[in-house]
């Protein structure tokens, strides 16, 4: 019996002793080869999705100041209203009087045009798709002093017609033929712009008709560049197909009613309703072709709002847009020029001031490896991914210089030993240029980090002191 208690005392413990290190090469297997994190379920990720979203909510906003600190810039800007934005992550660069609110005039058409591209997209409508004309959108029936397409009687015009008499010659005829076209009624139309305002946050947006010729629709600078901004990047192509395109003839042969001879007309007693003569108009748009870059998007004007001007442009690369309203003028010509020396004065300053980082292959998912946890490993993954940087001129002798020198930090831990949460920071990683920090991006647990039991917490003090070593 002696003999027995004596064996036991030396076995228990020896098997205890082994039992313990088979499990500690059991997890050194585990920690060491373990190359990727569980995959979470669709509910975790939205989860942690919404969470991030509501955490960092500036971050995930159209549009967002800048993050990093830059002295006030006196630019000199005639309008009333005006604000500047990087298109490419939606930095607000410059405003003046942005939340102020003034009736957009025919910067109403941009809405008129994404709400067609919606049903375009969608298969309700096609850009070579013939539409008939009710009398509403007949240019003879136009309010006085409109901007016109000059759409007639009979007509045989397409939506992609309407859409450039819409936004090269800012037809009003053609914004009231694209609501009738898409939605039976100009109030049905309206509704569908003004829900589309809803949809995105607009709230000093809202809308009467879908040309812009009353005074009672509304908007500020700020809610306009952030539904330009949408439409650039939801509808890219339309830049080029619609606003960039300087001068716009209609109607052509094949537009006209049947049984008109196209010819030249006299207008002295008002337009008649078979219009037969075709009529050049240039964009309204008084930088294209003037100032290098510009490529849209769209002007307006009423008594009421002065001169408007949505403008964008494009050089290497980096895409800004500009919205001035309550641009001074006591007529076209001098509005225009108000228009070109605030879109001058903001783009030259833009241009030689920022330029786009977009190298952000750094800000993706890492995985780290956990000690003394239940789980052995986590994703470290990015709060927010922005599409690009907006890099200040503040080093070297040009903004492409400073570009070129932004350098990518990575804050990482070798492993993970404490207690977490998902959303709870871990790391992060930092973009710089010289000692000016431009971005500094969290990184977030992915998941729940729950502490082992004293055996597991002991066994990983010893796998992770053996990889110490190795390291």
């Amino acid at each position: 019996m002696k003999k027995s208690l004596k064996l036991s005392i030396i076995i228990i413990p020896c098997a205890l002793i082994l039992s313990f290190f088979a499990f500690t090469g059991l997890r050194f297997a585990k920690i060491t080869m373990a190359e990727s994190a569980t995959t979470l379920s669709q509910e975790e990720n939205t989860a942690l999705k919404n969470q991030l979203k509501s955490i960092y909510s500036d971050k995930y906003s159209n549009l967002k100041s800048l993050p990093y600190n830059l002295s006030k810039t006196e630019l000199d800007i005639q309008a009333k209203a005006a604000i500047l934005i990087d298109t490419s992550n939606g930095c607000i660069l410059y405003e003046k009087n942005a939340d102020e609110i003034i009736p957009p005039a025919s910067m109403t058409k941009l809405f008129s045009m994404y709400v067609v591209f919606e049903d375009v997209m969608s298969g309700k409508l096609a850009f070579d798709q013939e539409i008939d004309l009710p009398p509403e959108a007949w240019a003879c029936n136009a309010p006085p002093h409109s901007s016109l397409m000059f759409l007639g009687k009979g007509h045989h015009v397409t939506v992609d017609e309407l859409l450039k008499g819409t936004s090269i010659s800012s037809g009003n005829d053609a914004a009231y033929a694209l609501a009738y076209a898409t939605s039976g009624s100009m109030d049905n139309f309206i509704d569908r712009m003004n829900s589309l305002a809803d949809r995105f946050g607009l709230n000093e947006t809202h809308f009467v008709e879908a040309s812009g010729y009353s005074e009672l629709n509304s908007t500020t600078a700020r809610q306009m560049a952030d539904f330009a901004r949408r439409y650039i990047n939801f509808y890219p192509d339309a830049i080029e197909k619609y606003h960039s395109i300087q001068s716009f003839t209609y109607p052509k042969k094949e537009n006209m009613a049947d049984g008109d001879i196209y010819k030249a007309q006299d207008w002295s007693a008002g337009l008649p309703e078979h219009i037969t003569m075709g009529i050049t108009q240039q964009n309204t748009n008084p930088l294209l072709g003037k100032l290098d870059g510009v490529d849209g998007l769209k002007t307006g004007y009423i008594d009421e709002s002065g001169y408007n001007l949505a403008l964008t442009a494009r050089r290497k690369g980096t895409r800004f847009l500009s919205v001035t309203m309550g641009g001074p003028g006591n007529n076209a010509r001098e509005g225009n020029a108000g228009r070109v020396h605030d879109g001058k004065e903001l783009m030259e300053w833009a241009f030689s001031t920022f330029k786009d980082y977009t190298n952000m292959k750094a800000v993706k998912s890492y995985f780290v490896r956990t000690s003394g946890a239940k789980t052995i490993s986590v994703n470290l993954i990015p709060a927010y991914i922005p599409e690009s940087l907006t890099v200040p001129f503040i080093y070297g002798n040009s903004v492409e210089e400073s570009v070129e020198n932004v350098r990518v930090l990575l804050n990482l831990p070798k492993k993970i030993d404490i207690s977490a949460n998902p959303g709870d920071i871990l790391g992060k990683i930092s973009f710089t240029l010289g000692d000016t920090v431009l971005e500094s991006i969290p990184l977030v647990c992915d998941r729940e980090i729950k502490k082992a039991g004293p055996l597991t917490r002991l066994a990983d003090t010893i796998v992770w002191a053996i990889i110490g070593m190795k390291d």
